[in-house]
């Protein structure tokens, strides 16, 4: 059973509001606790011996309804699963969907090492992060353990990007797996025909694995319980990905019963869940059709709850795609996304550069960042603490206010008089009604720039520098 109010977490906790945990009162934790944005380890009294108990119960019932399986080491490991809820609006989802991008073992080592690096190497920066591929998945297509274990090798010395090992055949997954098991990969798969060989395996090298019943769910739970009785609770539930027709409708709901049943409590079923888009591939034979029709099935299944897939194009209309949909649907729907407050340079600023003012809002800042270093506008930008809310909404709550800018700016250790030869602020045309505020607080002369950063190029031409007094 769980707990569903920080009042039932309280009771647990030592409640001294000793402030450790960096928030004022036991209770406040307890409310960071549930929402996730705590941990226990943050309340240094819990971890005592004589609260030993407390914490134990409080590991149980702050547990998520899908447990977490966590493939790979060190910093480029990924953790998937964990969800606690089946709309993301009701709290959020947690341990955003993980793509892997397959090789095989039929490729020639110099394709194979070059897929391997462009994987690797792709990355689209979207909204202050770099997003690139998770994982790399390598398929035996040879079905010749030698040749597998190989290609592990040699794709181990080119990435350190989580790996999945993927055969049917026990001898082969072994073979692989003697060559990487120390990089705590995920084996797929173990079926109704092969589960108690590759039980073997994942339990000898406490690995993760992939369970895989097409279109079966009374097999895939039976293949559950039996490795949980065996001791195997690191767990991904695959249903099967049909890609086209009734049986792609078939995939859909059979993945939704299995992510209802798992946050409703069914424990024998409480994993993460594989979606396979790459079976595209095996009904459209046509490149774009295929590629085309792989990423709408990984755009379903981010959505519809697909927490790991295995995919293969890498052309970039599908990567983009793919990536910028699991970050926006694991983007916490709770909080605005945020830059730290502070004041950054675009480009080379002189002291005859404009300082420009924007929010911290992070599709704001980074839209007027855009603007400014795309038009080559050398200049100060000064993201001002709004708790992530945009201009407009902002001067009107009054989160963006004359204070909040000198706040900034002291935050920031930037002196007007300086940094600049100019004492002017440029404040945002949306931000036009704190002009006499922000002139009073700061000393500082201030012009009313566009109402939007695309214009401030054109802006910028006409008012700046502007007229020395």
């Amino acid at each position: 059973m769980k707990v569903n109010s920080p009042l039932e977490v309280y009771k647990y906790l030592p409640g001294d509001n000793c402030g450790v945990c960096g928030v004022d009162t036991c209770m406040a934790f307890a409310s960071k606790l549930l929402d996730r944005s705590g941990q226990l380890n943050d309340c240094t009294p819990l971890l005592e011996d004589e609260n030993k108990d407390k914490l134990e119960k409080l590991e149980h019932l702050l547990a998520p309804e899908i447990r977490e399986v966590e493939i790979g080491i060190g910093d480029k490991s990924v953790v998937i699963g964990g969800d606690d809820v089946l709309y993301r609006h009701k709290l959020t989802f947690f341990n955003k969907t993980a793509l892997a991008y397959d090789v095989w073992d039929t490729l020639d080592e110099d394709n194979l090492v070059e897929r391997v690096k462009y994987i690797e190497d792709f990355k689209k920066f979207y909204v202050g992060e770099f997003l690139s591929p998770d994982m790399i998945a390598i398929r035996s297509s040879s079905n010749d353990p030698k040749k597998f274990a190989d290609t592990v090798e040699k794709v181990m010395e080119n990435t350190e990007l989580p790996l999945i090992l993927c055969s049917f055949d026990p001898v082969v997954l072994r073979a692989g797996v003697e060559k990487a098991h120390k990089r705590n990969p995920l084996l797929y798969a173990a079926t109704m025909s092969n589960w108690q060989e590759v039980a073997d395996i994942a339990l000898e090298y406490d690995l993760a694995v992939t369970l895989f019943s097409p279109n079966d769910l009374d097999n895939l739970k039976s293949l559950a319980t039996s490795f949980n009785k065996m001791g195997g609770e690191k767990l991904v539930l695959d249903p099967g990905t049909y890609p086209t027709g009734k049986e792609l409708n078939t995939t859909f709901n059979n993945i939704l019963k299995i992510r209802r049943a798992g946050i409703g409590g069914d424990k024998d079923i409480a994993y993460p869940i594989m979606a396979v888009p790459l079976t595209s591939w095996l009904v459209h034979k046509d490149t774009v059709t295929a590629s085309y029709w792989e990423t709408v099935l990984a755009s379903v299944f981010t959505i519809k709850y697909g927490d790991v897939m295995i995919l293969h194009s890498t052309e970039p209309y599908a990567m983009m795609a793919e990536l910028h949909l699991g970050d926006t649907i694991y983007t916490d729907p709770r909080k605005p996304v945020t830059v730290d407050p502070g004041v950054y340079e675009v480009g080379s600023p002189t002291p005859e550069s404009p300082l420009i003012i924007t929010t911290n809002f992070a599709l704001t800042y980074y839209t007027v960042e855009s603007d400014l270093s795309s038009n080559s506008i050398n200049s100060y930008l000064a993201a001002v603490d709004t708790d992530g809310i945009g201009v407009e909404a902002a001067v009107a709550g009054g989160q963006l206010t004359a204070s909040k800018i000198k706040e900034v700016l002291e935050l920031a250790d930037f002196s007007l008089n300086e940094k600049t030869s100019h004492n002017t602020i440029i404040l945002p045309g949306l931000a036009a009604r704190l002009q006499g505020d922000v002139e009073d607080m700061l000393d500082a002369n201030v012009l009313i720039g566009s109402a939007d950063s695309g214009r401030l190029p054109g802006w910028m031409d006409k008012n700046w520098p502007p007229e020395k007094e």
